[in-house]
């Protein structure tokens, strides 16, 4: 019998997985790039969701048979508690315990989460031919964005690469980007882990592990790299014009570049912690918000921020301008997402209602100065407790709650004409895993008019993020197990 050993790549492989399956997106992209985990042959769709939990609980139940041996080889009768983390005190029983059959397990409160599989929602399961698969990443597709001009979609994964997909798929394979020159090692963590499409869809920026940026023409010619942030690059946004790109990073900065020469135009080291994501405001000012709980609102050409918002009570993963950039929304691992404006330093909201971390805020594209002037402003909000919520902001109340997901939810998008809302979840949970005990993520849609769920998709892999194409006819999910799926929408 071989001895069994665990490499250090696979600890940390682990670990990673862990922190990005319990929702620390953030934190997991730290650590693949501290320890180089893309550098290693770990195939990470081989590797079943909750596999660090599962290895301790297996090597804590060794523990305790070892614990619970006597000299003689009999066991040792003791109804303690057996603990990772405390020291153990046998508490020997006097006798055993009648056998008295397998217990039966308990569900909580006696429920379930609903499955796609049940009979009354069967109906809402989109057909396999309304599903086309795009495979050639080589690991985890952490984003997607479909160019808002033509019709394709760019993807970013964990292999150092993005890619353009041309959709509908053609014969032609898709463009690929990679993130090294061929004098760099290419197995250095590089992982792509945000992309933006400029508004005239002629450029696509593209961020990664190791702190670089590449700006790239839409025929896949890197145009120029961007090599001044240390840390990650969390956030891409390109400004409205497309002569400017906004960038946040774990070296707690936010560097506005010049988008024709590449040059840093301005740096800003406002934040006491990383900065997690950014947002326009309009052509020269925007937002930033950091795992340091503040928002800070500047202006190109200005050193000091022209507001700075501060309530949240935990770190703030996203912020958010409303189409008008009258308000700006926050969420945040404190439960809450709070509404601001400018002519006030305080929160004009704080909704409360998740239960667990809020990963991802959207504004509806509808209201005044949109395309759907006449309807409803709405800010959806996702978290990690497997529950969305739809907010009008115009009355400070929540519309609906949307609690068909079983898992965290990463994602939302709103649709085009401002009707339809699509979410995508991780699919971890027992409920979700297939008969290989892998992750089965999936996508739902809703109607904003009645709340309702009208389509389902499930895939093989949690889903990090799901968009719209700009005409609202399909829907694009990027997966763990190196996929994207394109679904076509028919309400």
């Amino acid at each position: 019998m071989s001895i069994v050993s665990i490499t250090s790549d696979e600890v940390n492989y682990l670990v990673f997985r862990y922190l990005q399956e319990s929702g620390f997106v953030h934190s997991a992209f730290s650590f693949a790039h501290e320890s180089l985990i893309t550098k290693s042959n770990i195939d990470g769709s081989h590797v079943p969701s909750g596999a660090l939990i599962t290895f301790l609980q297996k090597g804590l139940q060794c523990v305790e048979i070892e614990t619970h041996l006597a000299p003689d080889g009999s066991e040792i009768l003791c109804d303690a508690p057996f603990s990772l983390t405390q020291p153990h005190q046998c508490h020997l029983t006097q006798e055993r315990k009648e056998d008295s059959g397998p217990e039966e397990e308990v569900v909580p409160n006696g429920s379930h989460p609903m499955d796609v599989s049940d009979e009354s929602d069967a109906e809402l399961v989109i057909p396999e031919d309304h599903v086309s698969l795009l495979s050639g990443h080589s690991n985890e597709v952490y984003v997607c964005a479909w160019n808002p001009v033509h019709h394709t979609l760019a993807s970013g994964s964990g292999d150092n690469t993005a890619r353009i997909w041309a959709t509908p798929p053609s014969e032609h394979a898709p463009i690929v980007l990679r993130h090294h020159d061929g004098t760099e090692d290419a197995g250095a963590s590089k992982g792509v882990t945000t992309l933006d499409w400029s508004a005239d869809g002629t450029y696509l920026a593209t961020g990664s592990y190791d702190g670089q940026a590449h700006i790239w023409t839409e025929s896949g010619v890197m145009k120029c790299a961007l090599k001044e942030h240390k840390g990650p690059v969390f956030a891409l946004k390109w400004n409205k014009r497309s002569d400017l790109l906004l960038s946040a990073s774990a070296d707690k900065t936010a560097i506005v570049w010049d988008a024709n020469t590449g040059d840093v135009a301005q740096k800003f080291a406002l934040h006491k912690a990383p900065t997690l994501d950014v947002d326009w405001r309009n052509n020269d000012s925007f937002a930033s918000c950091s795992t340091d709980k503040m928002i800070f609102v500047c202006k190109v050409g200005q050193p000091q921020p022209i507001k700075v918002f501060e309530g949240h009570n935990n770190e703030v993963n996203a912020v958010r301008w409303d189409p008008q950039g009258e308000y700006l929304a926050s969420c945040s691992d404190d439960f809450t997402v709070k509404v601001w404006h400018m002519r006030q330093d305080t929160h004009i909201y704080s909704f409360e209602g998740h239960s667990q971390d809020i990963f991802t805020i959207r504004w509806s594209n509808t209201g005044p100065g949109t395309a759907n002037p006449t309807d409803r402003l709405y800010l959806a909000s996702a978290s990690l407790d497997a529950t969305i919520r739809l907010w009008e902001v115009e009355t400070g109340t929540c519309v609906y709650t949307l609690t068909r997901c079983n898992d965290p939810v990463y994602s939302v998008a709103f649709s085009p004409n401002g009707l339809y809302l699509a979410s995508g979840s991780y699919g971890g949970g027992n409920s979700d895993r297939g008969n290989n005990n892998v992750e089965r993520g999936e996508v739902k849609i809703w109607s904003i008019k009645d709340g309702k769920l009208i389509k389902t998709y499930r895939g093989l892999g949690g889903i990090f993020e799901v968009c719209w194409s700009p005409q609202g006819e399909k829907v694009a999910a990027c997966f763990s197990n190196s996929t994207l799926a394109v679904i076509d929408f028919v309400p």
